[in-house]
């Protein structure tokens, strides 16, 4: 019996931390931006417990984009495959193949667009401020 319940403990718990992996990976894209978020883990930055590190793998169907936005942190990303436009307010795009990677500092205003009909598939490390809103969109 003892068993069971300890079973049952383990199932209930597992599908909750997933349920907040997913729910955490979801806050850190824009709705209807298309993008597909699947976090690996999320958890405090050891020596600073009022930050959060995360790594996630992102797929951006064709056609998939964000609005202008910013982080309250600083993330990286790395294309897997695929060709993903990088926009960051008032420069020149800059288009990320495979291997390539960018990095954008805290506070950043930024978009990420797939421009071609082919998926991109891309990693994402974000290291941020706890209990803030992941995504700030700004005004266009």
């Amino acid at each position: 019996m003892n068993n069971k319940v300890i079973g049952a403990g383990l199932i209930l718990a597992t599908a909750a931390l997933a349920a907040t992996w997913s729910f955490a990976a979801q806050q850190s894209e824009q709705p209807g931006s298309g993008f597909q978020p699947n976090a690996y883990f999320q958890m405090p930055l050891e020596k600073d417990p009022t930050r959060q590190v995360r790594l996630q793998n992102v797929i951006l169907p064709p056609g998939a984009a964000n609005r202008f936005h910013r982080h309250p942190g600083d993330q990286w990303w790395a294309v897997q495959e695929g060709e993903m436009t990088y926009t960051v307010r008032g420069q020149t795009p800059r288009v990320l193949k495979p291997g390539e990677f960018v990095y954008v500092p805290r506070g950043t205003i930024h978009r990420n667009q797939n421009l071609t009909n082919r998926p991109v598939r891309s990693i994402e490390l974000n290291i941020t401020d706890r209990d803030k809103p992941q995504t700030e969109q700004v005004p266009d």
